[in-house]
């Protein structure tokens, strides 16, 4: 038996408002649309992790999501430029990481990040 893919799931009366977080600057593709539920991903091949936290590290709020990207600076460019609330960094990390916490359309905290290299 093995684990085929874990879904992140986020209850919302307001869909649509993931569209440009998600797909427009995170630039994941819109792999499903039935109205009630909107799922967005990719066709990359990717790790498979679930973190059980008692804070974000560094003395910061556990995140609801970590997102691993390439490039952090332009994510947090566009971030910045579509008017979301960033929380935390972006600050390069003693463990190897850069990274930045931003609130999601729906408030969660999502802690983009990559790894220094």
């Amino acid at each position: 038996m093995k684990v085929k893919r874990i879904v992140v799931n986020m209850a919302t009366t307001e869909i649509d408002r993931a569209k440009v977080f998600y797909q427009d600057i995170l630039n994941l593709q819109t792999l499903m649309d039935m109205n009630w539920i909107h799922t967005y991903g990719n066709d990359e091949q990717m790790q498979v992790q679930i973190s059980f936290m008692s804070e974000g590290g560094a003395g910061t709020p556990v995140p609801d999501i970590s997102i691993e990207v390439d490039d952090i600076d332009y994510v947090y460019q566009k971030m910045i430029k579509s008017g979301f609330i960033v929380l935390y960094g972006p600050i390069n990390e003693s463990w190897g990481v850069r990274r930045f916490f931003v609130k999601d359309p729906f408030d969660k905290i999502i802690n983009i990040l990559s790894h220094i290299e």
